[in-house]
C-alpha cells in the first residue's frame, strides 16, 4: 500500500509541471493568435476605409484622411481620450503603400508619386491596390513563469483593391 502511494506521488510530481507548461503554452498560443487576428483586422479596416475615401492623397505622408482613418482604426473612434484597441500599436508603425498592375510583367509594382504614376493631385491615375502593413512588425512579449523569452514579431499585411476616386 505504501509503495503504491509513493509511486502515485512520484508520478504526480512528474506530470504536474508538464501539465502546467501545457496550460500556459495553450494560453499564450491563444493570446498570440488573438493579437495577430486583431492586428490583421485593424489593418484591413484601415485599407478598406482608405480605399473608399474621396480625395485621398497617397503621395502626402501627412494627408488628413489617412491620419484620421488610422486613428479611427487604432482607437475605435476619433476621440483623443479613446482607449487603443491594441496596446502599443501606434499610427507611425503602419505603412500604407499603393500598387498598380504592371501589364508587361503581369506583376504588382509599387506606384510612384508622379503625374504618370499614382499622384492624383498631379493628374496621375488611381492605384489598383492599397497595401497596409507593419514593416517593422509588432513585438509581442510572451509571459511564461520562470522564463525570459524574446518577443515574437508579428508582421500582418493586407492588400485590398482601390475603389475611391
Amino acid at each position: 500500500m505504501r509503495r503504491r502511494r509513493a509511486s502515485i506521488l512520484l508520478e504526480t510530481a512528474m506530470w504536474v509541471p508538464i501539465l502546467v507548461a501545457l496550460l500556459f503554452g495553450t494560453v499564450e498560443l491563444g493570446r498570440v493568435s488573438y493579437t495577430y487576428y486583431t492586428l490583421h483586422k485593424t489593418l484591413n479596416t484601415i485599407a478598406r476605409l482608405i480605399g473608399t475615401q474621396q480625395g485621398v492623397n497617397f503621395c502626402d505622408d501627412s494627408d488628413a484622411n489617412i491620419e484620421s482613418v488610422k486613428e479611427f482604426a487604432l482607437n475605435g473612434g476619433n476621440d483623443d481620450g479613446a482607449t487603443p484597441i491594441i496596446t502599443g500599436l501606434e499610427a507611425s508603425q503602419i505603412d500604407i503603400r499603393i500598387e498598380r498592375q504592371n501589364t508587361d510583367t503581369d506583376s504588382l509594382d509599387e506606384c510612384d508619386c508622379s503625374d504618370i504614376g499614382c499622384d492624383l493631385a498631379s493628374g496621375g491615375r488611381a492605384p489598383d491596390f492599397i497595401v497596409v502593413s507593419l514593416p517593422d512588425g509588432f513585438p509581442l512579449r510572451l509571459s511564461f513563469p520562470g522564463l525570459t523569452l524574446d518577443p515574437i514579431i508579428l508582421r500582418p499585411q493586407v492588400r485590398v483593391p482601390y475603389g475611391g476616386t
